[in-house]
């Protein structure tokens, strides 16, 4: 299992599990707890709290199912 694994929510977040660094374009750190171990980001673009969901995925009704194709 790799020590870092991205989970796609139906219809919401991309959830990230696992010790991460979050920078900016200009190479600066977001300041954010990893307390949970895992930090979900927004999908949808009306967060309010970018690059950080708030939930606003439920609001403006937000739909995004992708599935992976297995490999052949």
């Amino acid at each position: 299992m790799p020590d870092v694994c991205i989970r796609i929510r139906p219809d919401g977040p991309l959830v990230i599990e696992g010790p991460i660094s979050l920078v900016d374009q200009n190479g600066q750190p977001f300041a954010w707890s990893n307390a949970k171990g895992n930090v979900a980001l927004c999908r949808c673009g009306h967060t309010n709290t970018a690059p950080f969901c708030d939930g606003s995925h439920k609001r403006c009704g937000y739909q995004s199912q992708p599935l992976a194709v297995p490999r052949q």
